[in-house]
């Protein structure tokens, strides 16, 4: 029986962290519901052993149900039929096992049916039906709507909903419009209040919703008349027993095929606030999008280890010239970056996963007393660390799960290329990583906050090179040294000219020299618990020299003055 959690020894190594003790105190509130609830866990012991059970559970049923349906999902796909979206039979097939499972809503708290899981193993959970098959986890991730109706929305509205994740309520938000993608602000779906029936309706029409026929719905909506920007959005839950939504259709999409992605329109549609209205954009989507984007990036972590070992296993399997390909250096080169990318990507996951679980963990204590000053002051820092770390993980893994399935399908040759082999599957289903809740492009756009500010410095400074290693492997430490200098002469040099659109020009390459020397440090504190990850670190930190090398020589051989001859014009 496969278990794609027991066999991923690497999952375990993030799962016993030497910082989930303080994580799941937190979370626990020093186990306070131990008396209350007879699942609830006695002590930090009896937490771990329950995490790795819930866990080996979502593994069996990634391994056995929802993987081996992953091929005829695909094929299939949804359909829509008298204006609902009926599921293909193994995407029902999947999401009724994690619902007899209790896996849906597995973060919320035990009082509304949950698990009261922290963001590690709710994250590593998303990793593992990723790897399954990553349209389906986008049906089962959208159970973090619930968490943004938990974080702000009253105790009314939490009562009403929540309570319907556990029984396996799916869930959607419904934020994109035709002429709003990136650019939120320019939402126009009208929000107005019915003093008649004491009830919000919703106009307008959305474009490019995830499982938009979900029966709980977060929907941003322009609440203000007259205005024209995000303080004039707010969010709203939709009900869909009020059957007041129309679908115009089901895209026909390159990958993700058994995730339904509908166009919408509401008309007189009843919504319920969620929190104060004009915050709908500047707050709670915001924080719905940061808890989206890890989503994704655990998405891309599963998408990259089903590539990395269908390559793998097509590589010892296949020979060419009287020996299996595997042996030959261009392709065992391939399979070790595949590897080692997907081992910096992953520790990229867990580091984030643990600073949004301090701070926000820390929020929820503060909701029942008041914090001590050195733990608001924790607070504060973990906050910040996930603000900039969340859109370099996001940018990273997406890219990096996108390099790696097409490494994957290259290992593969002519027979890739075929439908006879879930890579062919699983290549289109990347693509959509670096472009979905936030292209790769915004990313940097958020990230880059990161280098101006000085955070990535901080924390690679303060923190990082301040850890000590191994003899075997302390030699490496250096390398990132050097190259930490490389990238803060870069940035001094890039913000002296005191240009914000030469700024943004170089972007991504700070960003992404900000993102190598960062998951070097990792894989190197990694290997003090674990050997082999001493191979990776020296690998990935090879690799990602090379890399800063060229873009720091970009950077500092450009010249300002070169900037205009850069930019697109059609008619030179």
């Amino acid at each position: 029986m496969a278990n794609f959690y027991s066999d991923n020894k690497d999952l375990r190594f993030h799962l016993v962290h030497p910082m989930m003790k303080k994580i799941v105190q937190l979370k626990e509130m020093d186990y306070a519901e131990k008396d209350n609830y007879d699942y609830a866990f006695l002590d930090f012991e009896d937490a771990m052993d329950g995490y790795e059970k819930v866990l080996e559970i979502v593994g069996d049923i990634c391994g056995n149900i929802i993987g081996p349906n992953a091929e005829s999902v695909d094929a299939e796909g949804p359909v829509l039929i008298d204006n609902e979206v009926r599921y293909a039979r193994g995407t029902m097939e999947n999401h009724e096992a994690l619902t007899r499972a209790g896996l849906i809503g597995m973060s919320l708290p035990r009082k509304y049916g949950g698990l009261n899981f922290p963001m590690v193993p709710y994250v590593m959970a998303a990793e593992i039906v990723s790897r399954a098959d990553a349209g389906f986890a986008n049906i089962w991730g959208l159970q973090d709507c619930a968490e943004t109706i938990h974080e702000f929305g009253s105790d009314e509205l939490k009562d009403e909903f929540l309570p319907r994740f556990n029984k396996g309520a799916t869930a959607a938000m419904d934020l994109t419009e035709p002429d709003a993608g990136s650019d939120l602000q320019a939402v126009q779906l009208k929000a107005a209040w019915d003093e008649e029936n004491q009830t919000w309706l919703l106009n307008g029409v959305k474009r490019f919703i995830t499982n938009g026929d979900a029966e709980i719905s977060l929907v941003l909506a322009r609440s203000e008349e007259g205005t024209l920007d995000g303080r004039g959005l707010s969010l709203f839950v939709y009900d869909r027993k009020d059957k007041a939504l129309t679908i115009r259709r089901i895209e026909n999409k390159l990958g993700i095929k058994g995730s339904p992605t509908c166009e919408l329109v509401f008309k007189n549609a009843p919504a319920k606030l969620v929190g104060n209205r004009k915050f709908g954009l500047i707050k709670y989507v915001m924080s719905l999008m940061n808890s989206a984007r890890l989503g994704v990036a655990a998405q891309s972590v599963g998408i990259s280890e089903a590539a990395f070992r269908e390559a793998l296993k097509y590589a010892e399997e296949r020979s060419q010239f009287g020996r299996p390909v595997i042996h030959f250096p261009a392709i065992y080169e391939m399979l070790r970056k595949m590897e080692v990318k997907i081992r910096a990507q992953r520790s990229l996951l867990y580091e984030t996963a643990r600073f949004v679980d301090i701070y926000k963990n820390y929020t929820s204590v503060s909701e029942k007393r008041k914090l001590e000053p050195d733990e608001r002051n924790e607070q504060k820092k973990y906050q910040r660390l996930a603000d900039v770390f969340t859109p370099l993980l996001k940018l990273v893994a997406s890219e990096y799960s996108n390099e790696i399935a097409y490494d994957a399908l290259q290992v593969h040759g002519g027979a890739g290329f075929m439908k006879d082999f879930p890579v062919e599957r699983i290549y289109r289903d990347a693509r959509i990583t670096s472009i979905y809740e936030g292209t790769s492009q915004l990313q940097v756009v958020a990230a880059i906050r990161g280098v101006t500010s000085g955070a990535y410095l901080g924390i690679i400074r303060d923190t990082y090179e301040k850890e000590s290693f191994k003899p075997e492997i302390d030699y490496l430490k250096p390398t990132l040294v050097k190259m930490t200098d490389e990238f803060e002469k870069c940035v001094k040099m890039v913000a002296a000219q005191e240009d914000n659109e030469y700024m943004d020009f170089h972007a991504r390459r700070l960003v992404e020299m900000a993102g190598n020397i960062i998951m070097g440090y990792l894989l190197l504190i990694d290997s003090k618990r674990e050997e082999s990850y001493m191979n990776s670190a020296t690998v990935f930190i090879g690799i990602a020299r090379a890399q800063n090398r060229e873009r720091a020589e970009y950077i500092t051989g450009f010249n300002i003055k070169d900037l205009g001859m850069i930019k697109y014009n059609h008619d030179s």
